[in-house]
């Protein structure tokens, strides 16, 4: 057993990157689908949000409240570029809404887009170009001593730091490009 949280977020780009049968927990797992690239095919995602649904996995739509609305998904993802506010008053209770920052302007800007959740990037040093700062887990405490909304680490998170997680003040934590290098990592987490 590596690292128990209460939830582990997981990024996908494409439905058929993430083999669902690997998870085996009920109600941990969250998939957040981020495809910035291609027009998603709703039928596709229909299936692949039912698919979670059995599985009980929750499942959220980056950055497309429309697309989100038609699939039946728990909840919109706001990236951190995503300036826009969205009404979700109209949508069941149940719907909510996940941000992304990198710092605290950030941080205070998802907080007025409506997020209870907010994944705060770059923990651990990453291989990604031009992208050389990150928190630590250090200033990761630090600054969500400073929030009161849960604040879920993201970034550089591997194999080799999984365990460095358990001294990260947080109840979930963030995956994205090992997911797509080594899906088995999902077993590794528990």
């Amino acid at each position: 057993m590596f690292i128990s949280k209460n939830n582990y977020y997981l990024y996908i780009e494409n439905t058929k990157t993430l083999n669902l049968s690997l998870i085996k927990k009920r109600n941990k797992f969250i998939i957040i689908y981020r495809n910035n690239n291609n027009h998603e095919n709703i039928d596709q995602l229909k299936r692949f949000r039912n698919e979670c649904k059995k599985r009980s996995i929750k499942f959220y739509i980056a950055n497309n409240l429309h697309t989100a609305v038609k699939c039946k998904a728990d909840g919109l993802y706001i990236s951190s570029y995503n300036k826009r506010h969205y009404n979700v008053r109209f949508i069941e209770n149940s719907f909510k809404i996940i941000g992304s920052a990198h710092n605290r302007k950030e941080i205070h800007e998802k907080k007025n887009q409506g997020c209870k959740i907010i994944v705060l990037s770059r923990l651990f040093k990453t291989d990604y170009p031009n992208k050389h700062t990150f928190l630590g887990v250090l200033k990761f405490n630090l600054t969500k001593g400073n929030f009161k909304e849960d604040l879920v680490p993201l970034g550089g998170i591997k194999n080799k730091n999984l365990n460095l997680l358990r001294l990260v003040k947080a109840n979930s934590f963030a995956i994205l490009s090992e997911i797509k290098k080594k899906p088995a990592i999902i077993r590794r987490l528990f």
